[in-house]
C-alpha cells in the first residue's frame, strides 16, 4: 500500500542532492576560510594557534613557505593514523591541501601589519573567523581533520580523555614550534580560550540537518566531540 507524501515536504529522493552539495559547499569554504584565519593570525604577529606555532618555526628552519609546511605535516600527522586505525574521509584528505593553500594565498593578498592598532583587529578576525571556519568544515561531518583524528584516536587506544590527549599532543606542539621559531604569544592564549566556545557555538548553527525527518543522530561524530573537548 502505496502512501502519498504531504504536499511541501520535501521526499528523501528530492532532498538528498541538495543534501549532499550542501554538506559540500561547507565543507570547502569552511577548510579556505580556516586557512584565511590562520593567515591572518600569522599577520597579526601576536600569536598562532597551536600546530601553526610548529608549521612557523618549521618554514624558518627550511625555506618552504608555511602552508607547504602545512600541507606536508598533515599528510605525516595522516600516516599516523594507520597505527591508531583510524579511517579518513573526503574532509581528512581535503584538509591536507585545502587549508595549506588557502594559507600561502591569503597571505600573498594580506600585507604585513603594522602597528597595534591592524595587528589587533587582525588577530581578533582570525580567531572568530577560524571558530566560523571549524563550526562549517566540522559541521559537514565528512569526516575529522589529520590533527583531530589524530587525537581521537590517541583517546580511542589509551582509554585516556580527548582533553587530556589534546593537551598533551599541543602542549609539545606549541613547545616545538617554538623551539624553532615559530611565534607564541597573547593571540596563542586567547585562541586557546576562545575556540572551544567559538566552535560549539557555529557547530550548532552550520549544523546539515538530516535529508529524513525519520534519521537521528545518536551520537556526536569523533571530530566534534575533538572541538567541544578542547
Amino acid at each position: 500500500m502505496s502512501s502519498t507524501p504531504t504536499p511541501g515536504t520535501p521526499t528523501p529522493g528530492r532532498s538528498a542532492p541538495r543534501h549532499l552539495a550542501r554538506r559540500l559547499v561547507q565543507l570547502y569554504v569552511g577548510l579556505a576560510l580556516f586557512g584565511a584565519s590562520s593567515a591572518l593570525l600569522l599577520r597579526s604577529g601576536l600569536g598562532l594557534e597551536p600546530w601553526n606555532v610548529l608549521h612557523e618555526g618549521l618554514a624558518e628552519r627550511t625555506g618552504m613557505s608555511i602552508g607547504v609546511v602545512s600541507i606536508v605535516i598533515g599528510a605525516a600527522v595522516l600516516l599516523l593514523w594507520i597505527p591508531l586505525r583510524q579511517r579518513p574521509g573526503l574532509g581528512t584528505v581535503s584538509n591536507v591541501f585545502v587549508v595549506g593553500l588557502a594559507m600561502d594565498g591569503t597571505l600573498a593578498l594580506v600585507p604585513d601589519a603594522h602597528g597595534l592598532g591592524v595587528r589587533v583587529p587582525l588577530m581578533v578576525a582570525g580567531i572568530v573567523l577560524n571558530g566560523v571556519a571549524t563550526g562549517l568544515y566540522i559541521a559537514a561531518r565528512f569526516g575529522p581533520g589529520p590533527r583531530d583524528g589524530l587525537m581521537t584516536g590517541l583517546h580511542d587506544r589509551t582509554g585516556r580523555s580527548i582533553r587530556l590527549m589534546r593537551t598533551m599532543v599541543e602542549v609539545v606542539v606549541v613547545v616545538t614550534g617554538f623551539l624553532l621559531g615559530g611565534t607564541v604569544g597573547v593571540g596563542t592564549v586567547l585562541y586557546a580560550l576562545a575556540i572551544g566556545p567559538l566552535a560549539q557555538l557555529f557547530l550548532r548553527l552550520f549544523a546539515v540537518p538530516a535529508p529524513s525527518a525519520s534519521r537521528t543522530v545518536a551520537a556526536a561524530e569523533p571530530s566534534e566531540q575533538a572541538i567541544l573537548h578542547r
